[in-house]
């Protein structure tokens, strides 16, 4: 599997979603898409990044942009995520990991000392065409959405 670089096409992609349906890059072609990758919903870093892309979900929207999050965590288990925290982004349930292995994000991982495979917290953003516009890999939480925000604004 090659690596994702800018201005390649963005796998497509459909899965269920928060809310029930389904969620499809395919749809959002027209708009720009941020489409962020994390671990595991009721994480800390993952629902601290999930309650600052919620906080600047209208900023993301005066800017043109929709916002998806995918985990390997299931469509059930993400309505209860959202509850919990009143989030206010589209989750997809990424369970057979095939979304997550498509953008380069399924990896090995260790933790005390044990390797498991996991994702890569990453975040991509996508251009009204479908291209990859920026790619944020490994990323650190705080200000993150504030930085994919400002990219955001910025790509035309």
């Amino acid at each position: 599997m090659t690596e994702l670089q800018i201005a390649d096409q963005a796998p497509g992609f459909t899965l269920p979603k928060n809310g029930g349906g389904e969620v499809s890059l395919s749809e959002y072609l027209g708009k720009k898409v941020v489409l962020y990758f994390y671990p595991k919903d009721n994480t800390e870093a993952c629902t601290l990044e999930a309650l600052d892309f919620t906080r600047l979900a209208g900023d993301f929207e005066k800017a043109g942009a929709v916002i998806i999050g995918i985990s390997p965590d299931s469509a059930k288990k993400h309505d209860n995520f959202c509850k919990k925290h009143s989030l206010g982004v589209t989750l997809g349930a990424d369970e057979d990991t095939s979304v997550i292995k498509a953008y380069g994000l399924w990896v090995e991982k260790q933790m005390y000392g044990k390797s498991y495979m996991g994702v890569e917290r990453s975040t991509f953003l996508i251009d009204k065409d479908g291209h990859i516009a920026r790619i944020w890999p490994k990323v650190k939480v705080k200000g993150h959405a504030e930085e994919v925000l400002e990219a955001t604004r910025a790509l035309t």
